[in-house]
């Protein structure tokens, strides 16, 4: 085990770049190099690349023909050989941190043709070059968020990462205008509408239309094995934000809740940090906040008395409420039951229920 003083890389570096280093020094082809070695060309190429062994009788005649001991080659294969391993050891525990068979099922992910490529597939997946920089990218990202609570489960970090990436690769498709804040809660009274659209081919896309008009691209992106996460948000660059929902409770009150929740954060908290909803809980007067906009947005501040008024139970009286505020009656339901009028196993069947092959 090193030292706390040893220096440990989490990188290798091939014999094969020194020598590759040295035949540029001396204006040296592959082709010359491999004939002074006395070996294919195909096999000198295998060399330069780390995939074959300096064993000691290459070790003599890069001695001969390079320079540098045959120590020194044998000693830098050995250490390569050495970080190699260790990092292998270290690149498989981050694959088995990923939701792999969820990725490959969902079409995020291509079979590997074999087990040792998985890691390069996955590490092309989120467009970074190493398990390391991986590590860096989404340590930074994920100690910056603020959840909305949610303590029944436990969520892997890499499986939240494999989510958003998915997101930020399906935003990428969406054309947006730049944002705008102002024309982005103005049309929030566009979107109240469609709630009461039964299926989501029927509301998804105009949800698309009127966000990107303001700069908000909408991912609908399937929450992997390990991922709690019911929605986020987040700035991709200065001009376009994204939401992204995952479709977790898969009925349309949890589905309009989060949305219109995520919006509210686009608009009070814009200070472009992550907020990632259904994990846990970060800052809890802006999740309260958050909240607020989403429940006086579906209902307004001057029907929540009629709300609170209805008749536990009266299904009739609930679809009429929701009729005529223009929303739909599982949102209602939602907002009972959160407030304590209605028992959360009551009117269930007014509330839409999704399913994937949707």
């Amino acid at each position: 085990m090193p030292s706390g003083d040893e220096f440990v890389p989490d990188w290798t570096s091939a014999p094969g770049d020194t020598i590759a280093d040295i035949l540029v020094e001396r204006n040296l082809s592959v082709a010359e190099f491999a004939g002074r070695m006395g070996q294919p060309i195909d096999r000198t190429k295998d060399l330069i690349q780390g995939r074959a062994t300096i064993t000691i009788k290459i070790a003599r005649r890069l001695q001969q023909v390079l320079g540098a001991s045959v120590e020194f080659w044998m000693s830098r294969d050995f250490q390569y050989r050495e970080d190699t391993a260790r990092l292998h050891g270290a690149d498989d525990e981050w694959l088995r941190e990923l939701p792999i068979g969820d990725m490959i099922k969902f079409g995020w992910l291509y079979p590997a043709p074999r087990p040792s490529e998985e890691v390069a597939a996955s590490l092309r997946f989120f467009g970074l070059s190493s398990v390391p920089a991986w590590r860096h990218a989404y340590a930074e990202l994920l100690a910056m968020t603020a959840f909305r609570t949610s303590q029944s489960f436990d969520s892997r970090s890499a499986a939240v990462a494999a989510w958003l990436r998915q997101g930020e690769i399906e935003s990428k498709m969406i054309d947006c205008s730049p944002w705008d804040p102002n024309q982005f809660e103005q049309s929030l009274s566009a979107v109240r509408p469609l709630t009461r659209r039964k299926h989501p081919s029927h509301f998804i896309p105009g949800l698309r239309q009127i966000c990107a008009a303001s700069g908000v691209a909408i991912a609908i992106v399937r929450a992997p094995n390990g991922c709690r996460a019911s929605g986020a948000t987040r700035f991709l660059a200065r001009d376009k934000a994204l939401i992204q929902l995952s479709f977790r409770y898969l009925s349309d009150d949890q589905f309009w809740f989060t949305f219109f929740h995520e919006a509210g954060h686009l608009l009070r908290h814009g200070d472009r940090k992550l907020f990632l909803e259904g994990v846990e809980s970060s800052s809890q007067r802006e999740e309260d906040e958050a909240n607020e906009f989403a429940a006086q947005i579906l209902v307004p501040p001057q029907a929540q008395p009629i709300l609170l008024s209805l008749r536990a139970n009266d299904s009739r009286e609930v679809i009429r409420f929701a009729q005529r505020i223009g929303i739909s009656p599982g949102i209602v339901v939602g907002q009972l039951q959160h407030y304590g009028r209605v028992r959360r196993d009551h009117l269930n069947s007014l509330k839409r229920r999704f399913t994937w092959d949707e």
